[in-house]
């Protein structure tokens, strides 16, 4: 049986470990604040993303596994876009970025040195910016 499950993927009822990143929750306008401060000494990633949009959900799944960082190298925020919406707009605002969805937003030292959205979100080297 053991030789099955490898060839045919197993049982199914094996369930996946789920990777899970440090997400700082993004909930209130006024962390913005705090994001702008931090990110003085430590690049700040933030990652807007519509809980009803699939095309967001393929791409924070594909975000996620090939996320490598750790919460060293810099602060990760997750903003669910549909529930906060004043603190998506307001982040536009501060960080002069155009509202899109889904989006990732580098900011440091004040500023937004980086940012994509949609499938071009997986093709920024956040690496280059710890």
């Amino acid at each position: 049986m053991g030789l099955l499950n490898k060839i045919f993927g197993g049982s199914g009822s094996e369930k996946k470990e789920e990777k899970v990143l440090p997400w700082i929750p993004l909930t209130k306008v006024e962390q913005l604040n705090h994001v702008d401060k931090k990110s003085k000494t430590k690049t700040q990633v933030i990652f807007k993303h519509s809980t009803r949009c699939g095309i967001s959900s393929m791409v924070m799944k594909q975000f996620v596994s090939m996320y490598n960082l750790t919460a060293d190298d810099l602060d990760l925020y997750y903003l669910d876009l549909l529930s906060y919406r004043d603190v998506s707009n307001e982040a536009g605002y501060k960080f002069q970025v155009m509202h899109q969805s889904p989006q990732l937003i580098v900011v440091k030292n004040g500023t937004a040195v980086a940012h994509a959205s949609h499938s071009a979100i997986n093709e920024v080297d956040l690496s280059k910016f710890v």
